[in-house]
């Protein structure tokens, strides 16, 4: 069990350090110091703060990676490192269950809103919040499907601090995925 907790510790550094080398790169994309980040967040993200995000030191909550995203004016998901940088993702693919389906980085699942809107408990209150932010930046208000893409998917993950196969699972444990022949029909 102890080896367990420090593999998840070690992966956990590894990715907040590819946290922070994104946070980095996007920040100097855009031009930034850590002092201007400071200047124009008001002071919310003291420069130190940010440059300990930046190196790994630190690990940011999911509502201060969205706040630094909308300062940034990009998508959350362009500050999260991607498949081939992550080390969670690159961990979980040499394991022993590894990536037999060949799709990570082009998985969607297809989340049922209407069952969303029937169910209970904390995961819900979240998991819509989070939904309405990706239905409001996509244009998209059926109200009754939403399609979840990977760089979705490795968000809510980390929200609910489950990797996204186990996030997935909990989903469907919770009948809010609408599986392929049943999505079909659905545009």
């Amino acid at each position: 069990m102890a080896h367990i907790e420090s593999v998840d510790e070690e992966a956990a550094a590894r990715y907040a350090q590819a946290v922070g080398t994104r946070l980095r790169s996007v920040r100097r994309q855009k031009r930034l110091s850590l002092q201007a980040v400071e200047k124009a967040s008001g002071e919310e993200f003291k420069a130190s703060v940010l440059g300990a995000y930046e190196r790994g030191e630190r690990t940011i909550s999911v509502p201060r990676l969205q706040r630094l995203a909308q300062i940034y004016d990009v998508p959350v998901d362009q500050l999260l490192p991607t498949d081939a940088s992550n080390p969670l993702t690159r961990a979980s693919q040499t394991g022993s269950r590894g990536s037999s389906n060949g799709e990570h980085g082009n998985r969607k699942i297809t989340i049922d809103l209407v069952r969303l809107n029937e169910a209970r408990g904390p995961e819900r209150d979240l998991l819509r919040h989070f939904l309405a932010s990706v239905q409001v930046q996509r244009q998209d208000f059926n109200g009754k499907v939403l399609t979840i893409r990977e760089d979705d998917l490795r968000v809510m993950a980390s929200m609910f601090g489950r990797n996204v196969d186990a996030l997935i699972s909990r989903f469907d444990e919770l009948g809010l995925l609408l599986h392929s022949a049943a999505a079909s029909g659905v545009s």
